[in-house]
């Protein structure tokens, strides 16, 4: 079972992957069954708590860098191939729906037309804006730092929502894990466009294996009003040559706001169960 979940987080990882570097209806499928991986992968998660198996979200380096975005597409085939291969033994109505997913999407990927692929060409350049060094060089560390940081918040929520049993937390994290997506999403979105796609990295167990949660809900406030600035940073870097994307980094900033709200949510919400 946790060889299965981790295929299937590498799996969820190389098709979002190959989503950010492609583009139309390709594009579109990628995200989806990326979307869908990422459910079996909670869904499989749930079944190692509830076996009592310790795990963690450890996995191998995944390689991306293709010419041709066929290439992505046989290794994402191979992968949901290994996922279905280990099937047998897991709970049978679980089994089935992945197995038929799986199914379902091998043969769509098998059909998805080629493309060339130019999300690791490094040329820095967004769209057709015209932006100054120093601006590509703000964009450039910002995009690397926030899409990292964004997965890493994916992974923390999801982490903790799936060992807690309150729902009023639960609907907050769930809620910061699909605004994370979002996040994650655009970010990548940009980066393939630039030609500076990359995978985030592993993270550290000890960043959402959380044992002080009200301590980790201080820190992410913080974390929150960091991001915040260095989106007010980026948007007046970019802001002279297109005050379109300085608009897109505002609208970033502003949606921060929410989510420290959430988060003093969350934190007011904890330490009130915690007073009890």
């Amino acid at each position: 079972m946790k060889t299965l979940a981790i295929k299937t987080h590498e799996a969820w990882l190389t098709t979002l992957m190959a989503g950010f570097m492609s583009s139309g209806e390709n594009k579109q499928k990628l995200f989806d069954f990326s979307d869908i991986l990422f459910r079996h992968f909670t869904w499989l998660e749930r079944e190692l708590i509830a076996e009592g198996e310790a795990y963690d979200y450890d996995r191998d380096t995944i390689p991306v860098k293709v010419d041709k975005l066929s290439v992505i597409l046989n290794n994402i085939v191979v992968r949901l191939n290994q996922i279905d291969l280990q099937l047998i033994g897991i709970d049978h109505a679980l089994g089935q729906r992945i197995s038929s997913d799986l199914y379902y999407m091998r043969d769509v990927i098998a059909h998805l037309p080629d493309e060339e692929i130019t999300a690791f060409n490094m040329e820095r350049k967004y769209e057709n804006i015209s932006l100054s060094e120093e601006a590509t060089d703000a964009l450039t560390v910002f995009l690397f730092e926030e899409s990292y940081k964004e997965y890493e918040l994916i992974m923390i929520y999801n982490y903790l929502k799936a060992h807690s049993e309150d729902a009023y937390l639960n609907r907050i994290f769930q809620i910061l894990v699909d605004e994370s997506f979002f996040h994650l999403k655009s970010f990548g979105d940009m980066m393939a466009k630039m030609g500076i796609l990359g995978v985030p990295r592993v993270i550290s167990k000890e960043l959402y294996q959380v044992e002080d949660i009200e301590k980790f809900l201080f820190a992410g406030i913080d974390e929150e009003l960091a991001a915040k600035e260095e989106c007010r940073k980026l948007s007046e870097a970019v802001a002279s040559n297109s005050p379109k994307l300085a608009k897109f980094f505002d609208f970033i900033n502003n949606q921060e706001n929410y989510h420290i709200e959430l988060m003093k949510d969350a934190l007011a919400h904890y330490k009130g169960d915690t007073n009890e």
